[in-house]
Formats: structure tokens, C-alpha cells, sequence
């Protein structure tokens, strides 16, 4: 069976074989679906990391940028491990601890753990990116 042009699988493989590495997919952020995936540590109804990563779902979303909040009730580490085989190009995870101390934990796939306050996230995530845009323009 042929296939003539450029289709969508088509284009999906080429950027699946450009973009990979040995734990998988890494889609660029021009076409991932999600750019970032909010993950509430504690989803207990009426929480402050649940009432938290709803906040900062709403801010990012009315910015349009692609998000998914991950708000079912499992532990942390079923959620990370599902975000990593989906490949979302940034994570923000909202837990208790970290929500006390007055930050959520911010972790683009291929860089470092930080720490950013709540009302910085819309900045920091729109900065970051302008940055990997800018990195493949």
C-alpha cells in the first residue's frame, strides 16, 4: 500500500523519530498536546493543593495555553509516572508540603526542580515558553 503527500501519520512519525530519546516521545511544543500538565498532590475535595492547582489551571487556560490538571484521587507517584509516559514538556506539581512553605514545584522535562510562588507561575511558564519557541524559530 502507498501513500502519496505528506499525511498525518506521516508527520507524526517524523517528528516521533526526530524527537526521542531512550525514555521515549519528546514532542516539541508546537505540536504536544498539552504544554503543561498540573498535577494536585492532594485531591481531596476543598483542599488547598487541590483549590490551588484549580486556580492555576484557570489562569493558564484563559491564557491559552494547553493544560491538563490531573486531579484524581492517586498517589503522587502513579500520577508522575503517567505525566512522563505522556510526555508533557512541563509539570507543575502543588502539594501540601510545598504549598505551606508558600511555592508549587516547577520541573520542565529537560531542566531542573524549582520552586516558583503561585502568583509567579502564569509569568514563569509564559517566559519559559517564549524561551523553547525562541529555541527552535
Amino acid at each position: 500500500m502507498g501513500c502519496y503527500g505528506i499525511g498525518v501519520t506521516r508527520t507524526l512519525q517524523a517528528i516521533i523519530e526526530q524527537n526521542h530519546d531512550e525514555q521515549g516521545i519528546r514532542w516539541p511544543v508546537s505540536v504536544v498536546p498539552y504544554t503543561v500538565c498540573i498535577t494536585a498532590l492532594d485531591a481531596t475535595p476543598r483542599c488547598s493543593s487541590l483549590e490551588m492547582a484549580e486556580t492555576l489551571y484557570r489562569q493558564l487556560t484563559e491564557r491559552q495555553i494547553e493544560t491538563i490538571l490531573d486531579d484524581r484521587d492517586e498517589r503522587p507517584g502513579v500520577k508522575f509516572n503517567d505525566s512522563e509516559l505522556v510526555d508533557f514538556p512541563l509539570h507543575i506539581a502543588v502539594g501540601p508540603r510545598a504549598l505551606k512553605r508558600g511555592f508549587v514545584e516547577f520541573k520542565p522535562r529537560d531542566g531542573e526542580f524549582r520552586e516558583v510562588k503561585p502568583e509567579a507561575v502564569l509569568e514563569t511558564v509564559e517566559s519559559w515558553i517564549a524561551d523553547c519557541r525562541g529555541a527552535t524559530a
